[in-house]
């Protein structure tokens, strides 16, 4: 993924305002009935995907079939299947960096063909966010579910019990840890044994005191940008929260995508989870009181000092629908895809907890099955300067692992700080 593709800016954020598939093989008609299989990451927003087929359905002759896959084995499967004739004719992705190499090993079809009959696949969402599905200058994916900024979230019952208020300062945050740990709560939840929740970590405390160019350089392919002071900084801090034992002594047998740290949180046993916006879907769906009453949200806490604006997020600017080149059923594909700017999905999106990024969301916030959620979560995309993607779908995914791997080692103490750095000095960039 290019660097360009990282960030939202301000000025677009601004514009806010305004079970593996069973694929169908090659061809290209859909003359006669037939079947397209979508392929999505499995989670509780799948109540949405599962009605926009149930919609496409009624009025298509040719079926989709929605096949999910458990979060945690999604991209496993995905590469598994994908040049296969177990293929998926539609397929959910990150955009950038994630979808890349299908890119690059001509799997994917490009879109501009869909826009040119529909213009709406492209106009009716945000630019910024439109454009990282963009490869070398050609669209390969709709946006699909809804922008995802990571928050920090937390019980409001376990900070009220604790004397304690949201945390404005990485100092109150270290302050809280150690609060909460002398009362035997677990500080901070954490799905360590995904690896990918304890990068958000990473990604935040780079930003904050780095700033966004750090990691926009070493995507960039300067492997320097991770051995500068800024760095070493940032790693430090991470030790300091970890060392006020902050999560815990058990988070690597932790796991989000099973809906144990979600529970730790919900059951006032740890009072703070640092989680992507779909957190509130998830706590909906397994804890629906607690969504309603008793969970709480803020940015990530601003760092004194550091380069980074308090004001910049990290996160995933959307999620994305792909389709294969080798599809027999493109016309379908391109009709299944309007369906993802329809006043029918935003609402869908926003009763779960999800902002759509859409033209057209703005005039549905109050619809929302939390407006104050969406409302804080949508000012605070506005806001940002910057919108930093995951690190993990920056890069191509075969840097996935190996990052991972760093990361967890770095957090458990098992690699030090010239060890993390080499490791992310040798992550390949294209």
């Amino acid at each position: 993924m290019r660097s360009r593709f990282a960030a939202i800016t301000a000025a677009t954020a601004l514009f806010l305002g305004t079970s593996a598939a069973c694929g169908s093989g090659g061809g290209s008609s859909d003359s006669g009935a037939g079947t397209i299989h979508v392929l999505v990451y499995g989670d509780a927003a799948n109540k949405v995907e599962k009605q926009i087929v149930d919609t496409f359905n009624k009025t298509s002759a040719v079926k989709a079939v929605l096949d999910t896959v458990p979060g945690a084995d999604y991209q496993q499967k995905l590469q598994t299947v994908i040049n296969t004739p177990r293929a998926p004719d539609v397929f959910f992705n990150w955009g950038g960096g994630s979808i890349q190499p299908f890119v690059k090993a001509g799997l994917l079809l490009p879109l501009d063909g869909f826009i040119a009959k529909d213009p709406g696949l492209k106009d009716n969402f945000l630019p910024s966010v439109f454009n990282s599905a963009v490869v070398d200058g050609k669209p390969y994916g709709v946006p699909m579910r809804g922008t995802q900024p990571v928050l920090l979230f937390h019980n409001k019952k376990v900070l009220a019990d604790a004397g304690l208020t949201p945390p404005k300062t990485w100092d109150d945050l270290v302050a809280a840890a150690r609060t909460l740990k002398a009362r035997g709560i677990t500080p901070i939840a954490l799905g360590g044994g995904d690896q990918w929740p304890t990068l958000m970590w990473f990604e935040y405390l780079y930003d904050r005191i780095a700033g966004p160019g750090l990691f926009q350089r070493a995507l960039g392919g300067d492997r320097e940008a991770w051995a500068g002071e800024d760095s070493r900084r940032a790693l430090t801090a991470l030790e300091q929260l970890v060392d006020a034992g902050a999560f815990g002594s058990n988070s690597d047998s932790v796991k989000f995508t099973d809906g144990g740290s979600p529970a730790l949180v919900a059951k006032g046993k740890a009072a703070f989870e640092l989680m992507g916006s779909w957190y509130y879907s998830t706590q909906q769906d397994a804890n629906p009181d607690f969504a309603k009453s008793g969970l709480g949200y803020t940015g990530f806490p601003a760092l004194s000092g550091g380069k980074g604006d308090p004001a910049d997020v990290v996160g995933n600017t959307n999620n994305f629908y792909s389709v294969l080149k080798r599809t027999k059923h493109p016309e379908a594909a391109a009709a299944f895809l309007k369906l993802m700017y329809s006043d029918e999905f935003v609402k869908a999106q926003l009763a779960i907890g999800n902002l759509p990024t859409t033209t057209s969301t703005i005039g549905f916030l109050d619809l929302s099955a939390s407006p104050a959620y969406s409302k804080a979560q949508y000012e605070l995309v506005k806001a940002a300067p910057s919108f930093q993607l995951s690190w993990d779908q920056a890069y191509p995914p075969s840097a996935m692992t190996p990052m991972h791997t760093a990361v967890q080692q770095f957090f458990d103490g098992r690699l030090d700080a010239d060890g993390f750095i080499k490791a992310m000095q040798a992550l390949p960039t294209s």
